[in-house]
């Protein structure tokens, strides 16, 4: 209402004349409502909201319009604002946001709302609300007087349709034609549920893995699809079934939930090309009112492939351990070492020892049989274990490599000489007593046999017929001089090894004086290699080097001496020659004892010489079988001996032994 006249106020003493002047003072007064002075009239000049102020308190009083004078005391007053229906119902906490898992039951409770409506609830209907849904039928229904939303409809699927947008209206005036109406909305999700069962989109997988692949290193993975989220969704792989149980492995990938398919041993593609693997996938999170919908597991079939790599050599054993005497001659097989390509193909392998873990060069291996050999005389006294390495490579793919390690023992040989422990020189008095202790003596021996040492002492032959002394032996490595009559006389006692040591000492002095190897500069010194390919005279040829020595490589005793100058490095030439020419071991042993007494030679030339003998010729027991020479006259030639050469020369029998009776061959 506004400018309004909606009471007035009267005074008794009020003739109608204009005498009497009306004024108003409280809440509101000269702003909401203002009086007439002369008629009492009150007035509202402002628009009156009972939802902002439901009621004013005024003050009113009549005065003498002349003299100022109340005419009558002050009296108050209160105005009340009647209510009307002019506000809507409101949802003060809209919009909504809720949740309710999929496939519930009908009548399952979402959320409630609530709409207000600022009338006054005691004054007729304007404040009675009621709740209606204008959309999200025929999903959900909402309570008429509560307003409570529930579930109207029975399996709801999530992965069907996840979000609904649901509109709430709220009525006042009861619902009734003509009443004030307020709307929200409700935005309801579908929360997840273990519903479906986890499929693999695929029911075969083809995989390929290097047989050099590490354990642990990764295959291929597989994945089942599931339909659901989060914890309903989460996958447990599995081998359930396969040929390669217990050479692969699988693990849940719980980030992504795929099952990553691992090595669990070491692969060989000569020994197993191929795997079958049957793989599970399943919930390990399951709900007992859904199983009927399952089963929640799912089988899918891997296929593995197993590709080939050119692996190195593989030594059969890996280790070796070898005991030998340190007098073991130079060029003595002392372990077969035996190694094999794993790959199909089987190259063929060729042998060598890693120089490192044999810097003395006292052992060397032949290069295609893998017999390891001596090379130099071995002293357990100096080195009484070594650990080499031996290489095997493949012939066609030099950058494979495979190796082992071999320990070798030496074992103990009496090769040793005692030694007395330091020099000794005794002094006797000439009045010493018979019997008296002189000097006490003892040795030292560098070899260790099993079953201990044993000294023997005895007087030097030219002592033992000495008068004056006598030696006691007490067994116990110690030996003590005593006098048996004594004249004046000086001992002095020096070691017999001593005197060897000054013996080699003064020749050694002798050969230094000879003169060093003199190159002449008119003879051609060079690398001689000299190669037998025609027919010779066999053993019985010697014009070029004692073939016996062949035979007997000890004939010749080998002078142990430092060469000063740097060792030669010789390659070994079994590369070069063919795989079913291999050398006797007797001609081995001749050239490693050779080769070490080169090196160890000091005058030995400054080169090497190679001599290939091939045993053919009148040494030998074929004879000569060259034909040069086989025909001098024309007369016949009988052959009939060669039938008796064995099946070897069965062919050359049969074109020679008979003659044609025409006489004439060609």
């Amino acid at each position: 209402i506004e400018s309004c006249s909606f009471s007035q106020l009267h005074s008794d003493m009020d003739r109608g004349d204009g005498s009497i002047k009306y004024i108003l003072s409280g809440e509101g007064a000269g702003i909401v409502f203002t009086i007439d002075d002369t008629t009492g009239d009150i007035h509202a000049i402002q628009r009156l909201d009972r939802e902002e102020r439901s009621q004013y308190t005024l003050r009113a009083q009549a005065l003498d319009r002349r003299t100022g004078r109340p005419m009558e005391p002050e009296s108050e007053f209160i105005i009340k604002i009647q209510d009307i229906n002019d506000n809507e119902p409101k949802f003060l906490d809209g919009p909504y946001v809720a949740s309710v898992p999929e496939m519930s039951p009908v009548g399952t409770s979402v959320i409630q709302v609530t709409a207000t409506d600022a009338d006054d609830p005691t004054y007729g209907n304007s404040a009675r609300v009621v709740y209606s849904i204008l959309q999200g039928q025929p999903y959900f229904s909402v309570d008429s007087r509560t307003g409570l939303i529930r579930t109207a409809l029975m399996n709801m699927d999530r992965e069907a349709k996840e979000y609904y947008e649901v509109i709430i209206q709220a009525k006042d005036m009861g619902g009734q034609l003509g009443g004030l109406a307020g709307t929200t909305t409700v935005n309801i999700t579908l929360s997840d549920v273990n519903d479906n069962p986890p499929r693999f989109p695929q029911k075969h997988y083809q995989m390929s893995v290097l047989e050099s692949a590490p354990v642990s290193s990764t295959v291929g993975r597989v994945v089942a699809k599931d339909l659901d989220e989060g914890i309903n969704a989460e996958m447990k792989y599995s081998l359930v079934d396969g040929d390669g149980l217990d050479v692969f492995d699988i693990n849940t990938d719980p980030n992504y939930q795929v099952g990553i398919i691992t090595v669990r041993k070491p692969l060989s593609f000569e020994t197993k090309k191929s795997y079958t693997l049957k793989v599970e996938g399943a919930n390990p999170h399951l709900e007992m009112r859904f199983l009927n919908l399952g089963p929640f597991r799912d089988t899918t079939t891997v296929h593995i492939s197993v590709e080939d790599v050119d692996e190195p050599p593989v030594f059969e054993p890996s280790f070796y351990f070898v005991e030998v005497p340190e007098d073991v001659e130079i060029g003595t097989t002392i372990q077969m070492i035996s190694a094999k390509d794993p790959d199909v193909t089987n190259n063929s392998i060729r042998y060598s020892i890693d120089r490192s873990s044999d810097p003395g060069r006292f052992f060397y291996v032949d290069i295609t049989s893998g017999a390891l050999m001596t090379a130099r005389p071995l002293d357990r006294e100096d080195v009484s274990w070594h650990n080499i390495t031996v290489l095997a490579m493949e012939l066609n793919n030099p950058s494979q490599v495979g190796s082992v390690s071999v320990t070798v023992k030496v074992l103990d040989v009496n090769d040793n000489a005692p030694e007395f422990a330091r020099f000794y020189e005794a002094f006797v008095c000439e009045n010493a007593k018979a019997g008296q202790l002189i000097q006490t003596v003892s040795a030292i021996d560098r070899d260790d046999p099993q079953e201990g040492q044993h000294f023997y002492y005895s007087l030097a032959p030219e002592a033992a017929n000495n008068p004056n002394f006598t030696l006691r032996d007490n067994q116990d490595f110690v030996v003590r001089l005593q006098a048996s009559r004594i004249t004046r006389v000086e001992i002095a006692f020096i070691q017999k090894e001593m005197l060897k040591v000054l013996v080699l000492l003064i020749l050694s002095m002798r050969r230094q004086r000879k003169q060093p190897y003199i190159i002449d500069e008119e003879e051609n010194i060079h690398e001689n290699i000299v190669r037998y390919d025609d027919e010779g005279g066999g053993e019985e040829d010697t014009e070029a080097f004692d073939i016996a020595a062949m035979w007997n490589p000890r004939e010749a005793q080998l002078v142990v001496k430092n060469r000063q100058d740097m060792l030669p490095e010789i390659e070994s030439l079994s590369r070069y020659v063919p795989q079913a020419c291999v050398m006797d071991n007797n001609v081995h042993s001749y050239v490693l004892a050779k080769l070490y007494e080169a090196d160890m030679d000091l005058w030995a030339p400054p080169f090497d010489s190679l001599q290939t003998y091939m045993f053919e010729g009148n040494g030998s027991v074929a004879e000569s079988l060259s034909s040069l020479q086989s025909v001098t006259t024309d007369s016949d030639q009988s052959y009939d001996y060669l039938t008796d050469w064995g099946p070897r020369f069965k062919k050359l029998a049969e074109m020679y032994g008979a003659t044609d009776s025409s006489g004439a061959l060609w």
